[in-house]
């Protein structure tokens, strides 16, 4: 495997998985690159089938070897919503601060202890002809009463880690990238493509 094609057009997410899969010796190269690709809809109902549509429909248009994520946010009050929809949450082209503001405004006047909450990252890697694999990644937390931090994107200004007084958001990107939903997963990933080397 020369390359490896990251299926998002999504900037901030590239630069983060990029930092994370540093050391790979392949070359990272994003959708951006593949104007023409579809965009692909998250029809799944899980994390692993949105992953695996999207890293397989970028696997079958460039013939490369391709990585698709989906993470979600499961806030235990909620019944685990917004869960699969976390990034459509406030509406199909909602942004990142209506999303937070939705669910602010659902867990209004919650103590701390109600404000239980999870990330969860599941990325799939799809090789073109040879193989589906699957990696997951999780973070305990609980929802902040208000936005803090400047970092991030998402849902991280609102979630404040276990046994941390910060957001995410407060985090610098490094310190984010060690602890990550995100981070966990595609170190996982990170590790199967240097011993797989040079089979896939």
């Amino acid at each position: 495997m020369n390359r490896l094609l990251i299926a998002t057009r999504n900037d901030h997410k590239l630069t983060e998985i990029g930092a994370i899969l540093s050391g790979v010796p392949v070359e990272l190269v994003g959708l951006s690159g593949f104007p023409d690709a579809p965009e692909v809809e998250e029809t799944g109902e899980t994390l692993e089938e949105n992953a695996l549509l999207k890293a397989e429909s970028a696997a079958g248009h460039t013939g490369l070897p391709a990585v698709a994520d989906d993470t979600g946010l499961f806030v235990d009050a909620l019944d685990g919503a917004p869960g699969v929809r976390s990034a459509r949450y406030a509406g199909p082209e909602c942004i990142y601060e209506r999303n937070n503001a939705r669910l602010l405004a659902e867990l209004e006047g919650l103590p701390p202890e109600k404000r239980v909450a999870r990330f969860e990252c599941v990325v799939a890697l799809a090789v073109p002809d040879k193989l589906q694999m699957l990696f997951r990644g999780r973070l305990p937390g609980r929802i902040t009463e208000a936005p803090r931090g400047d970092n991030g994107f998402g849902y991280d200004p609102i979630f404040q880690p276990d046994d941390m007084d910060v957001t995410l958001a407060e985090l610098s990107a490094e310190a984010k990238n060690a602890i990550s939903h995100r981070c966990i997963a595609f170190r996982r990933l990170r590790e199967f493509l240097i011993a797989a080397q040079p089979e896939v």
